[in-house]
């Protein structure tokens, strides 16, 4: 009688788990370009009836991706990505929702289509659920502008070289601008990440300061111009807005080397709140095979 209650509650156990934990993948759109954030969209929902905590067990980390690319070929990850997940806990009924980058995690660089799979393993079942496959490709735009600079003396990496790169890319509906800062010595790219819309028949306007920071002015809307400032490791140090009035935006050099917008009005919020640094786009790539 006790190893029939047993068997009983064993079957219910295994048939109650197929619905446990339930795992969605999404991608914000379909195409990216080489080197650009990757970011997966993922929702865990926790239908087992009670609070789960989700953790590395028995060499299995709780959290993961399958990640194919043509011809069913599975990338392994980088070595510097494997560290694990932080343990998950997640109340009955919930849905707890993550955004991770692919793109310092997998080789997706190269050109291509991709197929992922996100999986999360509960300890407590000794069972793997998975999301459905979501597919996304990797191609490149079209190079627009470019410069290569000298790190300067007293910086980080000086001594070293980068290149600075703008490029279009057009989607069904808008064309986009993006920045890429690379090492075209040992191939290292540092940042690949979209300025946002950009008006086809309207060049952007590029200049380097005295520190060989790279300065962007670009048209995203009729008399609308977006104001990037960009570090020589890729970083997003400055950004803003301008509307076109009696003039239009331009980038000047000043007498001491800086650069400056002049003309047009700054977009200012009537109610500015107090200012945040500005968000990372992207997470810095890993270095390519020619750099380790």
């Amino acid at each position: 009688m006790k190893w029939t209650l047993r068997l009983t509650a064993f079957l219910f156990l295994t048939a109650a788990a197929q619905a446990q934990i339930q795992v969605e993948l999404k991608f914000q759109r379909l195409q990216y370009i080489a080197h650009e954030p990757v970011i997966a969209t993922i929702k865990i929902a926790n239908l087992a009836g009670r609070d789960v905590d989700l953790h590395d067990d028995s060499g299995h980390p709780w959290f993961g991706f399958e990640v194919n690319a043509e011809e069913g070929h599975l990338l392994a990850p980088f070595k510097q990505a494997t560290a694990a997940e932080p343990a998950l806990h997640v109340e009955a009924g919930k849905t707890v929702t993550r955004k991770i980058n692919l793109t310092p995690l997998f080789p997706v660089h190269d050109f291509g289509s991709y197929h992922v799979r996100a999986n999360v393993y509960f300890a407590d079942l000794n069972k793997f659920f998975y999301s459905q496959t979501k597919v996304f490709q990797i191609t490149d735009a079209r190079p627009i502008w470019q410069k290569t600079v000298g790190v300067p003396d007293g910086t980080p990496g000086a001594g070293e070289v980068r290149t600075y790169s703008l490029l279009s890319n057009r989607f069904p509906d808008h064309t986009a601008l993006y920045v890429r800062v690379e090492n075209r010595n040992n191939g290292a790219v540092y940042s690949t990440f979209s300025l946002g819309r950009v008006i086809a028949n309207d060049e952007p306007q590029a200049e380097i300061d005295r520190a060989n920071q790279l300065h962007i002015l670009h048209c995203t809307a009729p008399r609308n111009w977006a104001y990037s400032h960009i570090g020589l490791n890729g970083e997003l140090l400055a950004h803003s807005t301008f509307m076109e009035t009696k003039s239009r935006p331009r980038l000047r050099h000043t007498a001491d080397g800086a650069i400056a917008v002049s003309g047009g009005m700054l977009n200012v919020p009537v109610a500015q709140a107090v200012r945040t640094p500005a968000p990372k786009l992207s997470a810095r790539p890993p270095k390519s095979a020619a750099d380790r």
